[in-house]
Parts: C-alpha cells; structure tokens; sequence
C-alpha cells in the first residue's frame, strides 16, 4: 500500500475529514471531528491509527512493520510502515479497527449526529 492509497480508503468512510491541524507535513483524517489517522508526508511509508491497547501490543510484537507511533500515546497509537511485511489486506483492517475504536467512543448526541451523515 501507499499513502495515496491509504488515504482514499480512509476517506471513502462515512463522515472522515481531512486536514493539517499541526503543521504541513501531517495528514489528520477524523471522523466526528476526532482523529483516527494520521499520514506524514514527509515520511511517506507509514500511517498512524488508534489501536485497543491489547491488540496493540500483540500487533507490535507479531509485525516487524508495526511499533508504537512517535509522539503519541503508545498505549494507544500504532505506526504502521507499508512495506515492512504488513500487506494491504491488514492495513485496511487497522484502519478500519481505528475508525471503529473512535465510533465507539462517541457521546450518545455524536453517535446521533453521525446517523444522520449521508453514507
């Protein structure tokens, strides 16, 4: 996989926005207004996702290609690199896991609101 590519699968989900809140460099994809990737495009070989902090680990230690992601918190955030023996297929599901670990965490009013957002 590459960026371009990790980026449409992220936005082809109901409700994700984009932009640089940090800088010119960082790629921030929310959904609800709440991160769940986050894509350097200065290091264009790795994507940044939310992860429930068991499987974190797991994923960290079965994948040469996934570690806990710089800068952020390691419980929660992996850094997961393209082309270090993570193929595409479980790309996807980390970014669909993440989107879902942010879903998950809405308010009852959020959870509302994102029913509403056109699919």
């Amino acid at each position: 996989m590459d960026i371009e590519s990790a980026r449409a699968y992220c936005l082809a989900k109901k409700g994700v926005t984009e932009g640089f809140p940090f800088d010119n460099d960082a790629l921030v994809l929310k959904v609800m207004d709440k991160m769940f990737a986050l894509i350097s495009l200065e290091k264009a070989d790795r994507i940044t996702l939310k992860c429930d902090p068991e499987r974190a680990l797991e994923l960290r230690a079965r994948y040469r290609g996934i570690e806990g992601a710089y800068h952020f918190n390691k419980k929660y955030w992996n850094s997961v690199c393209f082309n270090e023996g993570v193929n595409d297929q479980l790309v996807c599901e980390l970014i669909d896991h993440s989107y879902e670990e942010v879903l998950r965490k809405l308010t009852k009013k959020q959870r509302a609101e994102y029913e509403l957002l056109p699919e």
